[in-house]
């Protein structure tokens, strides 16, 4: 009986016991160590000496580099604004002048006077690389006072007398004097900085000079003809243009050429009062105002 009854308790011990771990519930945490490595960089500034050269530390402020940069955007509005003003196309226009003469044959004949004379052209010309280079086409025309007139039914001249051409058919001398048209044509490169235009140059020229024979006609000396020039001149030139308004140019120039083998010819006669081989320059100094018809 005893016996029974402690094999009962026991069963209702184990019993229990069995529905207590059941019911139990337990919850493992993990734990994992993480190390994680960084790395800082500590920026100083580092003086540095070199033979005796001491380069300073850099420090940079930000509100200057926004000053620069506000700056920069200040000058790229306004340069192109500038930029604008000047040429960048065919430019077109007419000019007119007066200017002075010297020319070394005529010093002794005209008592080293120099010659007044009046011009008027037209030019062309084109901004080349950038707008401030260009190249420019002139073609002018003079027109030139006399500074000496020798005639021979006014006054006995060291030139009175009777020719003969190489054919002999006489010539005899009546008149000459320096007044003459002269026909030009200029390649000029222009620089152009705020309104000053410095410009230099090469020239190309032809001076027409006349002096005046009776000839022959029906073997009788009664026809007055002309003896001229006809040769082609080269030299330089240089100046300054100013720009007065936007249409309008002031020039001042300074022109030389070389005149050789000068002669004095007539198709129709073998004869020529010049000797051969002979040279002289001419000076010339030119004060211009230039229209610009093109926009």
């Amino acid at each position: 009986m005893f016996l029974k009854k402690v094999l009962f308790l026991f069963s209702i011990i184990v019993l229990h016991f069995s529905q207590a771990q059941k019911k139990k519930i337990d919850t493992v945490y993990v734990y994992e160590k993480v190390i994680v490595h960084d790395t800082i960089y500590l920026e100083k500034p580092i003086k540095l000496k070199l033979n005796g050269i001491s380069i300073p530390s850099l420090n940079l402020v930000e509100t200057e580099i926004k000053d620069i940069n506000r700056a920069n955007i200040v000058d790229n509005k306004t340069e192109p604004s500038k930029q604008s003003l000047l040429p960048t196309n065919f430019q077109y226009g007419i000019t007119f002048g007066i200017g002075l003469k010297n020319s070394s044959w005529a010093k002794e004949l005209s008592n080293k006077k120099q010659q007044f004379g009046e011009n008027i052209g037209a030019w062309i010309s084109k901004s080349i690389i950038t707008p401030r280079l260009s190249l420019m086409l002139s073609a002018n025309v003079y027109y030139w006072n006399s500074t000496f007139d020798l005639d021979a039914n006014k006054e006995d001249t060291y030139l009175n007398g009777f020719y003969f051409t190489e054919d002999l058919q006489p010539l005899l001398f009546q008149r000459f004097n320096n007044k003459h048209f002269e026909y030009a044509l200029q390649l000029q490169l222009f620089y152009e900085w705020k309104n000053i235009r410095p410009f230099i140059g090469f020239l190309a020229n032809r001076n027409v000079y006349k002096m005046q024979f009776l000839v022959p006609e029906n073997n009788v000396l009664d026809k007055l003809d002309d003896f001229k020039t006809s040769k082609n001149n080269y030299g330089f030139t240089f100046g300054v243009q100013y720009r007065l308004m936007k249409r309008f140019l002031l020039s001042l120039d300074y022109q030389w050429y070389q005149m050789k083998n000068i002669s004095l010819k007539n198709s129709s006669f073998d004869f020529d009062i010049f000797k051969t081989n002979n040279t002289f320059a001419e000076r010339k100094i030119n004060l211009g105002l230039s229209y610009i018809i093109s926009k």
